[in-house]
């Protein structure tokens, strides 16, 4: 593989790394009301150790995620966080590319959209 190909992969790597996390931590409180659900992509045991109240958990990993995310509503807005913002940046691109229309925010790691949410992390 010539040094030129390497690194133009790793920079198409590296823009896109930069693009799914600049989006994780969104410090503005987030409007609730025109929220239609909040998503937890993480697996089932993260969700289980603590997750914002409400929330669903449609794990990114899991064999049922394009099938749970297929049947929400694509033009409705949805808050989706999950450990660290990184799989949640999926997520949202996940959804845009599968012709989600309405307002998708990635919220970063819980803590993160506990407090943009102003929603409660329960077990």
């Amino acid at each position: 593989m010539s040094k030129f190909f390497k690194f133009l992969v790793a920079s198409v790597i590296a823009i896109f790394a930069m693009s799914s996390l600049t989006a994780c931590s969104n410090s503005d409180p987030i409007d609730m009301t025109t929220i239609a659900a909040v998503i937890d992509v993480r697996t089932l045991d993260e969700f289980a150790s603590g997750h914002l109240d409400g929330a669903l958990n449609i794990d990114i990993q899991g064999s049922a995620f394009a099938t749970e995310i297929g049947a929400l509503d694509k033009s409705a807005n949805y808050v989706i966080y999950c450990r660290s913002g990184n799989r949640a940046g999926q997520a949202v691109t996940y959804m845009q590319d599968n012709g989600f229309t309405g307002t998708l925010t990635n919220a970063g790691s819980v803590d993160e959209a506990s407090s943009a949410t102003g929603i409660a992390v329960v077990q």
